[in-house]
């Protein structure tokens, strides 16, 4: 593509992630193309990165069919617009990152009119759902993966893939902390405990009181921890709060420290997500939460195809293997070699959860051989420059088209 001639590239991303990595991959488009136009949905990351924004996707952040359903009349306006706007302007480009239920439709909106798609950071078909693979090769002309195990799976089903590395690296690497408030924390004598509930309001609300109830027979045991919530917004932080004068423990509540209280942590209680990245980054030990309804947990056991759900296990274990899909179970032997327990579950799991914080409270050798684990695998897999190699990925195919 001429350089003389302006770049434009639509990109469409709908949960606060992508909002990240939309807008460190606008920033690496904009450092080799200042004159990169980038234009649609995103959030207020992606706007300040200089994407001009048709509509906040982020708000509209939903889960499961039901929800999804009672918002489609939005979903489909947006839908409708983009496409309006690939008739009228054709941008170079579409950049999709995620939330594959909304972002098939703009890939295919997009193909219709023969404007080139990448997805970035894709969606974890390999996990849930892998016969949408068919989907990913028809409407995708490039998949930019993440991780290693998942390049090899979509090259293996027919997707013209490269792997750029996990973006979620980029950001802990450059990530302007407040050191002084790490240091406060550090500086006082009690052990840290961080739970870190999630960043949607539905994983807070299915998450926290299973967290509080570990913490509360933590604080039976040891009297000499405390415990501290990272909240994402300030509407989940007051009915943390809420939550947590209710039940009558020491638990402070923090928004927009979450990287500060991981760094902080002796060891933290996380809802399954991205964080899981970030808690391997900063080697804290971990114990990993999915909690959902006893339906959900039926459902679930149609469409998993992992052994795990935490993307640090993944890593570790290296692969995708078919053999073994029985859901992983922290009290089997061998267990200790996974890096994070986890429990995806529609049960009480606070007992088991209280287990593993106090073993790693009490005897310091369990917890240094996690670190150890954890550094390991860190050192690994944790390379910066995603975003970086991606936009060169981007400019270079389309140059050569």
């Amino acid at each position: 593509m001429p350089q003389h001639q302006p770049l434009t590239i639509f990109f469409s991303a709908g949960e606060p992630s992508g909002d990240l990595h939309g807008a460190n991959l606008i920033r690496e488009l904009h450092a080799r193309r200042p004159d990169l136009k980038a234009i649609g949905y995103g959030g207020p990351k992606m706007a300040s990165a200089g994407c001009r924004l048709h509509a906040d996707l982020t708000a509209l952040a939903v889960m499961w069919f039901a929800r999804a359903a009672m918002n489609l009349h939005r979903f489909w306006a947006l839908v409708s617009r983009a496409d309006r706007f690939f008739r009228r302007c054709r941008p170079a480009a579409v950049v999709v990152i995620d939330y594959p239920g909304f972002n098939w439709w703009i890939a295919r909106r997009a193909k219709a009119q023969g404007i080139p798609v990448f997805y970035y950071v894709p969606p974890q078909i390999w996990a849930w759902a892998r016969w949408r693979v068919r989907k990913m090769r028809r409407l995708t002309d490039q998949v930019l993966c993440t991780l290693p195990f998942e390049e090899a799976w979509l090259r293996q089903h027919g997707c013209n893939t490269t792997l750029v590395g996990h973006p979620y690296f980029d950001e802990l690497h450059r990530y302007p902390y407040d050191e002084a408030f790490i240091a406060a924390q550090r500086l006082r004598p009690e052990p840290l405990v961080t739970i870190l509930p999630g960043s949607r309001d539905q994983e807070v609300k299915h998450n926290l009181r299973w967290f509080l109830k570990a913490a509360a027979i933590v604080f039976e045991e040891m009297h000499n921890v405390r415990f501290a919530v990272a909240a994402f917004k300030e509407s989940q932080a007051a009915f943390v709060r809420e939550a947590v004068a209710s039940s009558g423990l020491p638990v402070e509540v923090h928004v927009g420290k979450t990287p500060e209280l991981i760094r902080a942590a002796c060891c933290a209680m996380a809802v399954s997500g991205s964080v899981s990245l970030e808690l391997l980054y900063h080697t804290v030990p971990s114990v990993i939460l999915y909690w959902i309804s006893r339906p959900a947990f039926f459902v679930q056991g149609f469409f998993r195809k992992v052994k795990y759900i935490t993307l640090v296990n993944l890593l570790a274990d290296e692969g995708l293997g078919d053999s073994d899909l029985a859901l992983y179970d922290p009290a089997q032997p061998g267990a200790e070699r996974v890096p994070f327990p986890e429990y995806l579950t529609y049960e009480d799991k606070s007992a088991a959860i209280a287990n593993h914080i106090i073993r790693w409270l009490r005897y310091e050798g369990l917890r240094t051989a996690r670190v150890k684990l954890l550094a390991e695998l860190r050192d690994r897999f944790a390379r910066e420059g995603a975003s970086g190699r991606a936009a060169e990925h981007i400019l270079q195919w389309l140059a050569g088209k």
